[in-house]
């Protein structure tokens, strides 16, 4: 099933956990731990070398939407649509990626700091953006200040938010969900400890509502 942008930032809600995952045998466990824990939309950052096989693997997980983050280059794209990922996320907005995220299959999210990188997309008609670094460009005042001249435009923030303030980013109208790390701690990944992932994410998802 295809969805688009938006579907997956709906679904989505409150957090897509944002992970970076070492070993291809973590793919399926992690997926099923979050996905109990009531959050199935995930994103799986290119950061490691096993994160094309993760998706693969997370794809035949029953019920969840499996992406790609970190994709900063065009070719990645190809990659991923070869693979079957649900949908991409860049962490910045060059012309090439803008440009070829609209010819891909795959629903694709460019991350914009600003207003003038967010006009550039706008100019291309992309209406959904992720916004990061979140906490460094400013955070819940700036996504504020954003809504006033672009009301129609909706964000995933993600980067330094965290289980203290994410309901505060939820809490505005321009939000659609959040990307977060601290879902998956580096620790309890290591471990293998799919019981406290399972329970960060179902805290989560219960101190959003």
């Amino acid at each position: 099933m295809s969805y688009s942008v938006n579907e997956i930032l709906q679904q989505a809600y409150p957090v897509m956990p944002v992970l970076a995952v070492q070993r291809v045998e973590d793919a399926r466990p992690l997926a099923e731990a979050l996905k109990a824990g009531g959050l199935k939309v995930l994103e799986v950052t290119l950061r490691t070398e096993a994160a094309i096989d993760v998706i693969a693997e997370m794809k035949k997980v029953e019920g969840v939407i499996v992406g790609a983050g970190t994709v900063t280059r065009v070719e990645q794209l190809k990659q991923l649509e070869d693979v079957g990922a649900d949908f991409a996320i860049s962490p910045g907005a060059t012309p090439r990626l803008l440009d070829a995220g609209l010819q891909t299959s795959m629903p694709f999210l460019p991350a914009v700091a600003s207003v003038s990188e967010m006009m550039q997309g706008m100019e291309l008609g992309y209406t959904h953006f992720k916004f990061f670094p979140a906490a460094a460009s400013g955070g819940v005042s700036a996504l504020k200040a954003f809504a006033g001249p672009f009301p129609d435009v909706r964000f995933c923030p993600t980067g330094g938010i965290s289980v203290k303030d994410f309901r505060d980013y939820l809490a505005l109208g321009n939000v659609a969900c959040v990307g977060g790390s601290w879902i998956v701690p580096a620790d309890a990944l290591n471990q293998g400890n799919w019981g406290r992932i399972e329970q960060l994410a179902r805290e989560a998802c219960e101190l959003a509502g």
